[in-house]
């Protein structure tokens, strides 16, 4: 029996289900950008991109030289092709403009370049978070700069979302809005190969993600849900847990994505003016629209990640995402 390929699976959803066929061309272009950062994030010291660089993002992080490295490899992939009206990234302070040269078209795309890059130098695996919106209106026929203005839809309004993870394998996770699909990397034949068909996420789980070093400046809900998975089978949940911290959300989502889980990045109070860490638009978002595609929840605490209409381009929220019973709990703490 054949291998389904990456753009066999995406020829198939064209004709099944009338997926647009420039949005087929972006998720392959994203793909095969995603495989020129593998390339480059395997060869590590040998190629020169271990390291920090002297410059800071918007965020006020220490770039790493595989942040800028990824972040131009995505955008030089993608400037071309005529089927973006523009892109925006973690890594940059405002939204990329398509050179004049080019032409635009209907989509907008939304990056994490490398998330967890932090772990880059010890060797911990790190990886790509992309989201793809509709550009409003009729943006992409305009010749006036895009604004941010243009990329602030909550997340349902999403028409596709993924990441890459590079670790032991590339494997690169897709939700068309229809199920989630897993593929991984055949370097001999330089494909991504479907080998996780309609992935689930199990409602119920013994396993939580979180740092714990942060435990005296969390809020009373989360402070109270954590310790009861503490607790164990002694305690009011009547279980034991197991904790798992990658500090990489795109590690952390895989393992829950695959086996179950539940992943917390709560608000704190070290920086009282700040909702959350992670980003809404390049982290939040699209990893929110994958778990629930593949029958997980995901909330702020308060409501529905995908409901949050974005004020700004690098929004923070605070994240509770995976298996659907965990996170309901803990959601019904914030609320009650």
């Amino acid at each position: 029996m054949s291998r389904v390929t990456l753009s066999r699976y995406l020829i198939e959803q064209t004709r099944s289900n009338n997926t647009p066929a420039d949005l087929r061309f972006l998720i392959e272009v994203v793909a095969r950008a995603c495989k020129e950062i593998s390339h480059a994030v395997s060869k590590g010291a040998l190629g020169g991109v271990l390291g920090a660089t002297e410059t800071e993002n918007i965020q006020g992080e220490v770039q790493k030289k595989l942040d800028v490295l990824s972040n131009e490899i995505l955008l030089e992939a993608n400037e071309w092709g005529g089927h973006l009206a523009g892109m925006a990234s973690e890594e940059m302070d405002n939204a990329y403009q398509i050179p004049g040269k080019y032409p635009k078209g209907a989509y907008l795309l939304v990056f994490d370049p490398l998330d967890g890059s932090s772990n880059i130098d010890v060797n911990v695996s790190v990886g790509t978070i992309f989201s793809v919106l509709r550009c409003p209106g009729e943006c992409f026929t305009q010749n006036d700069a895009l604004g941010e203005e243009a990329f602030l839809q909550p997340g349902t309004k999403q028409v596709a979302a993924g990441y890459a993870i590079y670790g032991p394998q590339t494997m690169l996770m897709l939700t068309l809005g229809n199920g989630v699909m897993g593929f991984t990397l055949d370097r001999e034949l330089g494909s991504f190969v479907l080998t996780h068909e309609n992935i689930r996420v199990p409602e119920s789980t013994a396993e939580f993600a979180i740092n714990m070093s942060n435990q005296r400046h969390w809020e009373a809900p989360v402070q109270r849900y954590v310790s009861e998975l503490l607790a164990g089978n002694e305690g009011p949940l009547n279980k034991n847990y197991n904790m798992r911290w990658i500090a990489s959300m795109v590690a952390d989502v895989h393992r829950i994505l695959t086996r179950g889980g539940m992943f917390m990045y709560p608000r704190d109070s070290r920086e009282p003016g700040k909702a959350g860490k992670l980003r809404l638009m390049y982290e939040a978002n699209p990893m929110s629209f994958i778990i629930e595609q593949a029958g997980g929840a995901a909330t702020t605490g308060t409501q529905r990640i995908l409901d949050v209409q974005p004020e700004s381009l690098h929004q923070r929220v605070p994240v509770f995402l995976g298996s659907k019973e965990e996170v309901e709990r803990v959601t019904g703490y914030h609320q009650g």
